[in-house]
């Protein structure tokens, strides 16, 4: 490619609401600050437009998966998620997404790393960010992963073949525990006014707080939470602190520019109607509870998927916030519809005490996904260092 760029092998695809460059670990180098300039390059970071680079200029869309063999036996594959600023030199690898989660097997499958077998190929994923386990049941094709099929999800447009991700081994991937301050609820404090939140790890850590907490009625579109500046800033001085609880953080302060990814900030309120951001109607009596959830600082379009683990799981725990917010026949069932600005997505998940401690024993979401492209990225080799 001449004296000043290189080609990189990748591909971009689909994995549920999100988008994100898949590579191979060997195109890149082990030198972490190499490493990530390489990326920063190859996504047009740091600039909003990522005018030139291949990011999409939106937090759902400037993703990427690093996926090679895997480095323990029980596992088919190794995948890093990294989450890729767009407005400064930071890639953050302090988390998993459920969504690009979706595009492993199918690119995994594509790229060689797991054989192909009709009609389901089962995945073992070792998501390296947190070191646990993800299993992706992905149907197959013709020897590749299937496209068509009739499930639809909210935030996406048309229908897909059904991919079935348990992340029942993620409980306490960051903290090592499901309840990282071993309560349902803690209180944090901002200007003395007290804060009921419940903390919750299982996907990726999550702040839980009940929309009226915050002066909101739950049901808001991204845009109006945004454009709430004095709830802005509390949120994130609250996500700050708990940040510090789950130890992603030394100081509270911190937290927007060391850790900006996680924890997630969550808000939930009861099942209600309300209408999406692109005009559709959620009726209240087809969902369980209402989300509206927060990460890199921006409110989520959608849902992600470890925030709808999460969340899930919560949902199981008495004395959450989340199981207080939760219709109450959905107690006795193990599908939970939520709803968020897009619609409506369901989890699987179900809990179980084992000598006292409360342990997670189903968490699983349906996603569908699907490979965008195939080819070679250039990339300055000043980026290389």
């Amino acid at each position: 490619m001449g004296s000043e760029m290189n080609m990189v092998r990748c591909i971009i695809a689909r994995g549920g609401t999100s988008k994100g460059i898949y590579i191979l670990e060997n195109e890149l180098p082990k030198d972490q600050h190499r490493r990530d300039s390489i990326i920063l390059s190859l996504f047009g970071s740091p600039d909003v437009r990522q005018i030139d680079g291949l990011g999409g200029a939106d937090p759902l869309t400037s993703k990427l998966a690093i996926l090679g063999p895997p480095s323990r036996p029980d596992a088919d594959v190794d995948y890093t998620f990294g989450q890729v600023s767009f407005d400064q030199a930071f890639v953050d690898y302090k988390g998993n997404c459920g969504n690009i989660s979706a595009g492993v097997g199918p690119v995994a499958i594509a790229m060689g790393l797991v054989r192909a077998v009709e009609p389901v190929t089962t995945v073992r994923i070792h998501m390296t960010n947190s070191h646990r386990m993800l299993t992706a049941e992905v149907p197959v094709v013709d020897g590749r992963a299937a496209v068509e099929g009739d499930l639809a999800i909210d935030g996406c447009p048309g229908t897909g073949a059904r991919i079935t991700l348990d992340w029942s081994d993620s409980q306490g991937a960051m903290t090592g525990r499901l309840l990282p301050t071993g309560q349902p609820q803690d209180r944090l404090v901002v200007d003395g006014r007290s804060y009921p939140v419940s903390l919750v790890d299982a996907g990726n850590p999550l702040v839980f707080i009940a929309a009226d907490s915050l002066g909101l009625e739950g049901i808001e579109k991204p845009a109006e939470i945004e454009a709430n500046k004095p709830v802005m800033a509390l949120i994130e001085t609250l996500r700050g602190q708990a940040a510090k609880i789950f130890g992603l953080v030394e100081n509270a302060e911190d937290a927007a520019i060391k850790s900006p990814y996680n924890p997630f900030f969550c808000i939930v309120s009861p099942p209600r109607s309300y209408t999406t951001f692109d005009g559709k109607r959620v009726d209240g009596n087809d969902i369980d509870i209402v989300s509206r959830l927060l990460f890199m600082l921006r409110m989520h379009k959608t849902h992600p998927g470890t925030g709808t683990v999460c969340l899930g799981a919560a949902a199981r725990i008495p004395g959450s916030i989340v199981y207080e917010m939760l219709r109450p026949a959905a107690h006795d069932r193990l599908t939970i519809s939520i709803g968020h600005p897009a619609g409506i997505i369901p989890v699987e998940s179900e809990v179980t005490t084992e000598n006292g401690a409360i342990r997670l024993k189903r968490a699983a979401i349906y996603r569908t996904a699907r490979l965008l492209m195939e080819g070679y990225a250039y990339v300055r080799k000043s980026a290389y260092g």
